[in-house]
């Protein structure tokens, strides 16, 4: 992290120093009530049902989505928002917490763009367990990732047939989701240079949740694997016992849900993908529920 950034992190401590008024460690404590406050006043209550989880044919190319299989929910909560990168930074400010991904800081120093607080937070599976757990525990909730299951659910207002999810299950662009990336001609920014939207830019889809289609790609508990639909329990399923036999040893993959924002099609509310529970990247983020 370079002086001019740490200089900008700590003024609003040296400030307070200054004056004669509590220091660092109370400020921060003080913008953490506030901020878990908040998260827990934006968790939508969502109740349980019966629904088909999987793609029902072309919603998916990813064969990981099949086959659909019935899921039965009890009645459950989930955040209305990504969370952002300042709230992941104040949590980390509080309690000490380092990011599992050892390459946190040089991505950070080399793309400060992507890590401005406003936006989703860069976050790895573990450091986002972490985040919920604490936030739980704060507000005498248990709160964690939601299952990929529930996210599903959410995602398609209650396991309606919601391709996407928007306001009306389409997508449509600057309308509803952010618009398709393309290979950058000379009038055009980069793919590599795209950043996903602050949370909540567009509508949201029936149940009042925003951007689980195309912003951020979303961590969930469950392990990665690709056959699991195949065999999940019917009833609160919470993912594979085991990871996948692929994965690294001692760093098993995980699932993220609802696409990203340097794609477009590919943001539906049953796109799968897997990555390390360690890794973090431009692309991932998270939201909380119980």
């Amino acid at each position: 992290m370079n002086t001019q950034r740490n200089l900008t992190r700590f003024l609003p401590c040296l400030l307070i120093t200054a004056i004669g008024m509590s220091g660092c460690n109370s400020y921060y404590e003080s913008q953490a009530e506030d901020m878990i406050e908040r998260q827990m006043d934006a968790m939508v209550f969502v109740k349980g049902g019966e629904f088909m989880m999987g793609n029902p044919g072309g919603w998916s190319v990813r064969s990981d989505t099949i086959p659909v299989h019935r899921v039965v929910l009890d009645d459950f909560y989930i955040q209305k928002y990504e969370v952002t990168q300042g709230d992941f930074e104040l949590f980390m400010e509080v309690t000490g917490y380092e990011p599992s991904s050892r390459f946190y800081g040089k991505w950070r120093d080399e793309n400060p763009k992507r890590y401005h607080s406003d936006l989703p937070a860069v976050a790895s599976w573990r450091d986002a367990v972490t985040y919920c757990n604490w936030l739980g525990e704060k507000a005498n909730e248990p709160t964690q990732l939601p299952t990929e299951a529930q996210w599903e659910y959410a995602a398609r207002a209650r396991g309606k047939a919601l391709r996407y999810a928007t306001k009306d299950g389409e997508a449509i662009e600057n309308e509803t989701m952010a618009p398709r990336r393309v290979r950058a001609r000379f009038d055009e920014s980069p793919v590599g240079s795209l950043v996903p939207h602050p949370p909540g830019k567009f509508p949201p889809n029936p149940i009042g949740l925003y951007d689980m289609s195309g912003n951020a790609a979303e961590w969930v508990q469950d392990y990665y694997q690709k056959d699991y639909y195949e065999y999940s329990q019917a009833h609160n399923p919470l993912g594979p016992k085991t990871p996948d036999a692929s994965s690294p040893p001692g760093n098993p993959y995980r699932v993220l849900r609802g696409g990203n924002f340097k794609d477009f099609v590919g943001n539906t509310t049953v796109t799968r993908r897997k990555e390390i529970q360690n890794g973090a990247g431009e692309t991932t983020g998270f939201r909380c529920g119980y």
